[in-house]
This record gives structure tokens, C-alpha cells and sequence, in this order.
């Protein structure tokens, strides 16, 4: 009788093996995506804007080889000001790298950073003024969950972003929901 439980439990292991490579499947070499979500100021930023949203497009280069993949994301955040009429905004683009943990489930979580360049401005939304922009090197690091879907992937990510700009740092986090294809 033990036998024959030994003997379905390995069979019970390879089958749901096997059935998550196939849920999962080989990995395309280029994927495209968006997400969406809020942008949380942190550190001095806080001071002076509110938490505001965040827009990515990314493109990923995906390496089945590898124990990590790359990807390229342009963002948009934008912060209102909390004392005036004014926001402040970043546009970056940013080329990382992402290791997805090794795990037997098809929900993968996953580790992400790399660097990039931020643009950086502040406008006045009520007057239309707008100071100009600093162009300034940043970088980031986070992670997040990928969940396979029917022919996509969603995800959901977190990523601290510190910026080196004049006269100090811009640090906030966007947390995102998205997808890929």
C-alpha cells in the first residue's frame, strides 16, 4: 500500500510539473505592455505633492537561457503640489534587468532594477507657466508578481526610483498594475 501512494504521489508531482511548463510555455523573445497605477512621493518630495499616477509602456527582450530577462520601460508621474495650483512631473526611460524567482507555482514573483535617464519639470496647471525641465540619471529597483492569463501576462510591481537632481534627490514609488503580450 505505501508503494502504490509513493508511486501516485510522483506521478501527481510530474503531471502538475508538467502542466505548469506548459501553462507558462516557452518564453516569447520580445513581449510588449502597459501599466498603470499611483505614484507615491517619498523623502523630501512628500513635503510638497501629493501621491499621483503613474503611466508605463514597456518592452521586454526575454532570454529563456538566462536566469534573467531585460526590459525597457518608458514612464510618466505626475504629483499635484499640496499648497498651490502646480504639479510636478518626471518622464523617464530606463533600461532593467528582471530575475523571476524560482518557484514551482505559475504565479511568479520577481525581482527588477536598472538605471535610466528622468526629465523632470514643474508646471503651474492654473497659469499655464511652466519652469524648465532638468534631465538628470536615476535609478530603480522593486518587484512584483507575474500572473499567466489566457494568450497575456498581468502583473502588479512596486519600484523605488530615486533621481539625482539639482540640489538633492526626487524619490517616489509607483505601484502598478498592468499587462503584457
Amino acid at each position: 500500500m505505501f508503494r502504490k501512494l509513493v508511486v501516485c504521489a510522483a506521478f501527481t508531482t510530474i503531471a502538475s510539473t508538467a502542466h505548469a511548463q506548459l501553462v507558462t510555455g516557452p518564453t516569447k523573445p520580445l513581449s510588449f505592455g502597459i501599466a498603470a497605477g499611483a505614484a507615491v512621493p517619498i523623502s523630501d518630495l512628500s513635503d510638497f505633492t501629493n501621491t499621483g499616477y503613474n503611466g508605463t509602456l514597456i518592452v521586454g527582450l526575454n532570454t529563456p537561457s538566462l536566469p534573467f530577462n531585460f526590459r525597457f520601460d518608458g514612464s510618466y508621474n505626475n504629483f499635484g503640489d499640496k499648497y498651490d495650483n502646480g504639479s510636478l512631473h518626471t518622464t523617464s526611460v530606463t533600461g532593467n534587468i528582471v530575475y523571476t524567482l524560482p518557484t514551482p507555482s505559475t504565479v511568479r514573483p520577481y525581482l527588477i532594477g536598472g538605471i535610466g535617464l528622468y526629465s523632470t519639470g514643474i508646471s503651474d496647471d492654473q497659469s499655464g507657466y511652466s519652469s524648465g525641465t532638468s534631465t538628470d540619471f536615476g535609478f530603480n529597483v522593486g518587484g512584483g508578481v507575474t500572473i499567466p492569463l489566457s494568450g497575456f501576462n498581468a502583473f502588479i510591481e512596486a519600484r523605488y526610483n530615486q533621481v539625482s537632481a539639482r540640489g538633492g534627490s526626487i524619490q517616489f514609488v509607483p505601484i502598478v498594475f498592468g499587462v503584457t503580450f
